[in-house]
Parts: structure tokens; sequence; C-alpha cells
């Protein structure tokens, strides 16, 4: 009996430290109220409310953080997106549970300038939208707290009130002119932090090892926070072994000089290497002791070794990797920049089962949760600051630069994913000054350069596109978009060898083009015959535009998911015959939002994803799949694609995407046959069958074999033979309902009533009633202003249970209504 009551002290005594510990960081993410503009003045946010009153105006909204100002303004069809100083505020509890203790507001990132307050007093101020910053409001919280107004206005609470603006600034990096939004919010997550009044600010885990991995040593420092001046301290660090185990532990005094402190240098006998197959990680602790408590703080780090062999592969561990890599924006439907947690656990998870072993971090330091899950999932990253097109600015722009990129190098350190620090994006790309001087792009370039590998000599320097700065960094990828922006897809090869020879660290990132998801072509590749070959493939100003210049598929194209696949499948193959590649990036891995692309067929929207911005596979992802995965997988193309077309009698292809060694296709049921897959026999790999399809439905169904392993996919759609004349009439009807959301979906037929199934027309959604319109999600399927795909369009409606008529419009043709 008095074992059992031991053992429950003890368990209560360890839950009430946990307690502790896990109370010392308190995501802020409740109670917040939202002013899409600006206040006269702080005393606006904090004054005296009475209900009715003129003080009540402007009139606030409840949000939650994280945030995005431009949650859905970003990809409003109508409007441009707002750019402009923003308010938020809440009431905050503090309990420090240190006696002397700091209390810390702490900034995952907030765009794109940030003042912070506590009551009327202003605690702290940040300048760019992508790195972590910390504001200490230990002293205004006791100031306040010794105020009336404490307690007969806020009943013992803390009024915070934050100002962000992401108002356009040319002095500011990244450029208004940069292909992606600059947001605003608080759009990553907030943190109350407790802390000692002596704190472990950074700790900097070199952990290095040759490429035998039979050499490993890890050198440990740290960075205090110290506001009161302690002249030393006690430090316990642990290192603890990926299974749990603590295999080195160590006490010391330290003297405390304001500078960098080194804690310990430890060799660490047989140590397991972190790889993008085996992403193993170490665990260090360290423990700051000070009579006012202890702090605790833990880093994940890992032990590999790269090389770029110049002119030649890339080497993880003393093994060739080629680097299959994607891109990444933070930005997805509905919220924008303000993604959860579990979003990006679900798009860094979708990527690994892609196949993806590289990512670029385009174009800004990102989240903190996504380099962990680099570092859990086995990629290897390249990431940047925003120095991104428009030219060079003066004394206030270098210093951001310069202060952006100290803290990215500072901040994401320990995490053994990143290889690469990017130093710049398209920098050869002016229009924000009357000056664009490449001399002096060059010596900023040469400084941040130097800046980079005094902070971090172990990591490579990179830039992508900006010919005369390649010879500044370690690694350079020109701008090679064969077949889309320049030139066709076979010339991918030869282009990339020659421009492979003009650096000695070669990496192609950025390739690919848009497709408009859900539009597919019997004829995907007809824009082709139009392009001008032999005059390389790199994008030049004005390329993007959908008007003018040269012909150029991604002005001349379809922008069907037909095309991409092609493309892709073509570039792919292709790599698997490239010893000396480093490896590539396919640009990017989500659709995301734009302000320079009104005209695209979803309005502002970059769509060269493998996914649209919720998510939704694209076809394109398994053709990623089946060259990138060794998990068995197979899949026909066409799942989006329930209406094809063509004479009676005349052969279709149809394609089966998969890694499986052999695959056998059935149509309406009769074999067509088995194919071997071969990657070199294009396209998709040797595993397509021409085959005559039966007018109406048919029923395609694939078995695919790996060893043992026996996989199946099926398809239905629908042959339409009959020709179709100019678009005539539009027919709308509700499809589906669920859960209260119901799904529409029009139709653009001409006189005859046949789709028009190769129509590119806009149609426009609008609705009247008690429900909502599920608009500006910057999809295929959300957007109330956007092109047919092969003659048709979907949007969902949230009912609300009530009388709802939609209405769509197309021009040309009379409007159609539809009540639900």
């Amino acid at each position: 009996m008095l074992k059992k009551n031991i053992i429950w002290l003890v368990l209560v005594v360890l839950g009430l430290q946990n307690s502790v510990i896990a109370q010392q960081k308190i995501r802020l993410n409740d109670n917040w109220e939202f002013l899409k503009q600006d206040l006269g003045g702080i005393w606006e946010a904090v004054r005296p409310v009475g209900a009715g009153n003129p003080e009540s105006v402007p009139l606030w909204e409840k949000v939650n953080l994280p945030h995005c100002v431009n949650a859905e303004d970003a990809v409003d069809p109508d409007m441009n997106y707002y750019q402009g100083p923003s308010w938020y505020r809440t009431l905050i509890e503090v309990k420090n549970p240190y006696q002397t203790g700091r209390t810390l507001l702490h900034f995952e990132g907030a765009g794109q300038k940030t003042d912070v307050y506590i009551y009327q007093t202003k605690v702290g101020s940040h300048v760019g939208g992508y790195d972590e910053f910390t504001v200490d409001i230990t002293d205004a919280v006791s100031a306040f707290q010794k105020t009336d107004v404490y307690q007969k206005q806020f009943k013992g609470k803390i009024p915070l009130s934050i100002r962000t603006d992401n108002s356009r600034d040319l002095e500011l990096i990244p450029s208004d002119l940069s292909d992606f939004n600059l947001y605003g919010g608080i759009y990553r997550y907030l943190n109350l932090v407790y802390k000692p009044s002596l704190s472990v600010d950074k700790v900097f885990a070199l952990a290095t090892v040759d490429k035998e991995g039979k050499n490993a040593s890890l050198n440990i420092k740290a960075r205090f926070y110290n506001p009161k001046g302690a002249s030393n301290a006690e430090v316990e660090l642990k290192l603890i072994s990926p299974s749990g185990k603590v295999i080195n532990t160590q006490k010391k005094q330290i003297q405390l000089t304001g500078n960098d402190v080194e804690i310990a240098n430890i060799k660490v006998a047989k140590a397991e290497l972190w790889s993008t197959d085996k992403p193993t990680l170490y665990t260090v602790e360290l423990n700051v002791k000070t009579a006012d408590g202890v702090d605790k703080h833990q880093e994940k780090i890992g032990f590999r070794h790269f090389e770029f062999v110049e002119k030649g592969p890339f080497l993880l561990n003393g093994k060739r990797l080629l680097l299959q890599g994607t891109h990444r924006h933070e930005d997805h439907a509905g919220v924008a920049a303000a993604m959860t947690d579990e979003m990006m656990r679900t798009e860094m998870k979708m990527m690994k089962d892609m196949g993806v072993n590289f990512i670029r971090l385009g174009h800004y330091q990102q989240s903190r949760t996504i380099l962990n899950l680099c570092d859990s999932l086995g990629m290897v990253v390249w990431e940047e600051i925003p120095w991104c097109r428009g030219g060079l600015g003066g004394d206030v722009y270098k210093q951001q630069a310069r202060r952006m990129l100290t803290n990215m190098i500072e901040q994401h350190y320990n995490h053994p994913s990143i290889i690469i620090w990017g130093l710049g994006n398209e920098n050869d790309w002016p229009g924000d000054f009357p000056e664009f001087d490449k001399e002096k792009i060059r010596v900023f370039m040469k400084e941040l350069h130097d800046l980079s590998h005094a902070l971090d000599p172990t990591r490579k320097t990179a830039i992508r596109r900006c010919d005369f700065c390649k010879d500044i960094v370690d690694v350079y990828s020109p701008s090679i978009w064969a077949g889309w922006y320049r030139g066709i897809y076979t010339e991918y090869k030869q282009v990339s060898e020659e421009e492979f020879k003009k650096v000695k660290h070669f990496l192609h990132v950025e390739w690919g083009g848009d497709g408009h998801a859900r539009r597919h072509s019997e004829n995907p590749d007809n824009a082709l015959r139009k392009v001008k070959t032999g005059v390389g493939a790199d994008e030049r100003a004005g390329d993007a535009s959908l008007i003018g210049g040269a012909s150029r598929v991604s002005k001349d194209g379809d922008w069907s998911e037909s095309y991409i696949v092609n493309l892709v499948d073509w570039h792919l193959k292709e790599q698997e015959t490239m010893p000396w590649l480093t490896g590539t990036a396919q640009w990017p891995f989500k659709d995301f939002s734009t302000p320079v692309r009104p005209d695209n067929p979803v309005p502002y929207m970059n769509q060269k994803g493998v996914v649209e911005r919720d998510f939704t596979k694209k076809e394109v992802f398994y053709v990623y799949q089946s060259y990138w995965t060794k998990k068995p997988m197979v899949h026909i193309y066409g799942h989006t694609w329930p209406v094809r077309w063509g004479a009676a009698g005349e052969e279709k292809m149809i394609k089966v995407f998969s890694n499986c060694d052999e695959a056998e296709l059935f149509v309406n049921g009769k074999s067509q046959g088995i194919k071997k897959r071969n990657s070199q026999d294009f396209p998709a790999a040797g595993l397509r069958w021409n085959v005559v399809p039966n007018a109406g439905k048919n029923i395609v169904k694939v078995i695919a074999k790996k060893g043992k392993t026996v996989l199946e996919d099926e398809i239905t759609f629908e042959y339409e033979t009959r020709q179709w004349g100019a678009p005539a009439k539009l027919e709308v009807s509700k499809i589906a309902e669920e859960n209260g959301k119901a799904t529409i979906e029009v139709k653009l037929k001409d006189a005859n009533g046949v789709t028009c199934l190769d129509a590119r027309n806009w149609v426009r959604f609008s609705l009247a009633g008690d429900g909502e319109l599920i608009d500006n999600q910057g999809t295929s399927t959300g957007s109330r202003y956007v092109q047919f795909y092969n003659g048709r369009a979907l949007i969902s409606v949230k009912t609300n249970s009530g009388k709802n008529t939609i209405a769509v419009k197309s021009e040309g043709v009379p409007s159609e209504m539809l009540t639900l």
C-alpha cells in the first residue's frame, strides 16, 4: 500500500512539473477581435465602449489565430487584394510562474510590419513578414497592473493590441512585383511565453560527420536572454539518441559575457545518419539553472554529410541522391497564409507520398512547423530570403535583407534538412526603382554570400535566375521552362546540359506549366507546332503574359491537365538518363494566389501546382508517383474527365501511370493486353493502349502487378461522337447535396443541346437567398468567375436550410437560374 502511495505521489509531482513546463508556452489562438482598416490611434482599441455609443465603431469581428487579412480577397475576381493596416486585439491573463521571470510574446510570423501594444504602451515593432521575433512585455504588464484601469475596466486582464501592415512599400522586400501576395495579418502562431530571468535565446548545434559516417562530432554554442545582466549560470547538456537514450551528459558553470557561449564539443560514436529514406534525429537538451528557476530548451539535430560534386551529381552521406523536388508557398484555400499545423502536416505528407525528397521554400523563410516536418519526413531543403524581383533599394532595403538573412540562418540553423541558403530570386527583374545597376546588385549579392558563410560555413548559397550573379553563389539555377515559356519539352535535356556546363554546381529549380484542373484535351500538344525551337527555354520579360510576343505554350496552349502530364512525363523519363544531374524541383506543389495573374482561368491563381489550392490532386500527381515512389501504385489517367470525344470508330489512347512491373487493361470487360513498364518508352512508360471506345458509356479497368502485389484502378467515361457548334445556351443543375452543401454544375451547350467540350468561355455564378456561395477559394470549383473545363463548371452552395436561387451568366449566351 505504501509503495502504491509513493508511486502515486511521484506521478502527481511529475504531472505538476510537466504542467508548469507546458504552461511556459501558451498559444494565443482564441478570443481575438479583428479590424480590417487603421485606427486613429491606440486609444481607439482600448477606450471604454458603451453599447450603441459612437465609440463602438468601427466594428470589430471575432476571429481566431492564425489569421490572414487576405484570407479571401487575395482571389476575389473583382477586386485588388487589401494592402494596408489592420488591427487585432484580445485580453490575456499573465501568470508567470517565475517570481522574477520575463513574459514574452513570440511571433512565429506576421506580415509585413508589426507594432505591439500593452494597453497604450508600444512594446515592440518588427519589419518583415516571414522571420520570427519576440517582444518582452514584462515591464509594460507590470506597470499596467498598477493602474486603476487594470481592475475597473479590464477585470484583471491585460489588453493586447497588434497592428499589422502590408501596405505597398518600395523599400521593403519582397517586391510587390513578385508572383505571390504579400499577405497581412498574424498568419502564424503567436505564443505567450514565460521564462526565468535568465533563459536560452538560441542554441547553435553544429553536427558534422564525414561521408563514410565514421567520425561524427557535435559542437554546441548558446545565446542567452539576460536582461538583468546575470554574470554566470549553471548549465546541463544532454544528448539523447533517436531511441530516447541519454548518451552524453555534461554540467558546467558558464560565464555570461554577452556573446555566444560554447557549451560543449562532443564526439559521437557510431552516429546514426540522417537521410531522406531514414530521417534519424537526435535531441539536444540544455537546462540553465539560476536562483529564479530552470529554463529547459530542446532542439532536434541530425548527422549527415552532403556534397555538390563539381560538374557532377549531388551526394548525401557519400552516395548519389537524385534530388526529386518541389516548391511550396504558404497559401491555402479559404485561409491564405494562415495555415494550421494540421494543414501543414497534410501538405508535407502528400509531398512525401508523391516521392519528394527535396523542397525549395519559395520565396521566404517559412513556418518552423514546415522545417520540423522536413527534418522528420526526410526532405532536403533550400530556404531563401525574400529578395525577389524589382531591383535593389537603398540602405533601409539592404538592412532588411541582411537582417532577414541573419534571422533565417540563426532561427533554422539546427535543421539537418537544410543544405542551401537562398540569397534571392529573379534579381534580374527591374521595375521598382529608376536605377537598375547590375554591378550594384552584384556587390550586394556578394555581401549576402559572405554574410551567409560567416554565419554558417557548412551550407551552400544559391540563387535562381540572375545570370549576371551566377558566379558569386555556390549553386546556381538558371531559368529553364522547356515546353512552357520557351521551346518545346523535348528540348529539356539539351538545354539543361548547355546550362550545366556554365557553372560549377547546377541545380534546376522551377519547371512545369499551368494546368486548369478538370480540363482535359484529346490533342494537348497542338500548340507545340507553333513554337520556335532552338532558341533556349529560359523565361524572359513578358513570357508570363497571356497576350503578345512570340508563340509559346503558356500563351497559345490549352492549359489542360493532359498537356502538363505529357510535359512532366517527358522531363521525368529524361532525368533518369542524366547521371550528372544534381536534381530538379518542379514549380510548385500546390496552386497559390498571386496578384499579377488576374486573367488566368481561375483569376489571381498560379495554376502550376500538382494539387489545387485545397489539396485536390490533379492527374499529374500520379505521374510523379509513378517515377519517384517505391510503394506500388496504379492510376488510370482521366478520373476527372467524364466525357471524351471523337469520331465513331476512332482509336483513343488510354494511359496508365504506375510503378508496377506490368499492367493489363480492360475496356468494357474485354482485355486489351498486358504491357510491361519501361520508363524510357514515352508516354506513360509504355503503359498505354489505343482502344476504340463505344459511343456512350465506357468502363475502363486496370490490373497492375509488382511481385506479389496486385493493384486495380477503374474509371468510367462517356464517349461523345456528335459534333458541337457555337455555344448557345447554359444548362444548370444540382448534382449533389450533402451536409447542407449543394454542388451545382453548369454546362455550355450548342443549339442542339450538345456540350461544347473544348469551350474555354468564362462563366460567372451568383446567389440570392438564405445561403452562401462557397467562392474565393482559388480553386476550379471554388471561384464565382472561372473558365469552363470541357464545357462545364462546378461550384458549391451552403444552403443554410433555406431558399436559394443561383444565377449563371456567360457572355454571348442567355443567363440561367436555378432555385434550390
